[in-house]
């Protein structure tokens, strides 16, 4: 009569394999994992079949703590604006709590990785897109859930090629500040208003001070000429006196 297999200890082994595979990668042999779990590979293949079926298991498994892991920090928070979680998770999923999942995962895209988990491409973008439209549709965006994944994965690539972790914040908290409640006046996403630049009044100098009082720009109307309603005297002779007629035929 054969052995039965026992469910606890195939739990026990996977927990190891997946707590290995998260701190040195995942392993192309048995060796590293038999040492890991204190198991012969004899008894691995036992449990699980075959090398690859034991290596799809540990990502599984991995994955399942990923996806509960950052499901709970990308939950929306009672009292919180979701901008303001969105930032917290995003400083959790790429501090020490959180790389190791990007790197196992970031390395699953590649072609091997494609063979042991030919869907993944697809999952790695539904598993988190209903989460995020959820967190959204409490400030009236859930339309935005992709953008905000777009966002997040291409700054997760940006830290992995370059390792500059504040540049990426920087701009992540960027994006957060774009990220407008429906309904409510786009100052409180940012600054107010009134403080992007200066009050219009303080903008140049009142329209009274521009130049001069409109009385004054130059001389008044009545010193320019002649006031309103009077006739226009010829230039050189004061006011009141005949003007002097000249007789033409006699001055040839």
């Amino acid at each position: 009569m054969g052995r039965h297999k026992q469910p606890g200890i195939r739990d026990r082994i996977l927990d190891a394999c997946a707590d290995h595979a998260l701190a040195h990668g995942l392993p192309d042999r048995l060796e590293p994992f038999a040492a890991a779990t204190g198991v012969s590979k004899r008894m691995l293949i036992y449990h699980f079949g075959t090398r690859d079926a034991l290596l799809r298991d540990t990502l599984a498994r991995a994955r399942r703590r990923q996806r509960d892991l950052f499901g709970a920090l990308m939950a929306p928070r009672p009292g919180e604006p979701y901008p303001d979680t969105l930032r917290r998770a995003w400083r959790e999923m790429i501090g020490p709590a959180g790389r190791p999942y990007l790197s196992m995962f970031g390395r699953l895209r590649e072609e091997a990785g494609q063979r042991l988990w030919p869907d993944f491409r697809r999952e790695a973008t539904t598993d988190w897109l209903q989460p995020l439209e959820d967190g959204m549709r409490t400030i009236g965006r859930p339309e935005l859930g992709t953008l905000v994944l777009a966002v997040i994965r291409g700054l997760i690539l940006d830290v992995d090629a370059t390792g500059d972790v504040p540049r990426a914040d920087r701009a992540f908290d960027d994006f957060l500040a774009t990220l407008t409640p429906v309904g409510a006046p786009r100052a409180e996403v940012g600054v107010p208003r009134a403080e992007v630049g200066v009050p219009r009044a303080e903008v140049g100098v009142p329209r009274a001070e521009v130049g001069v009082p409109r009385a004054e720009v130059g001389v008044r109307r009545a010193e320019v000429g002649v006031p309103r309603g009077e006739p226009r005297a010829d230039p050189g002779v004061p006011r009141g006196e005949p003007a002097v007629e000249v007789d033409v035929s006699r001055a040839g």
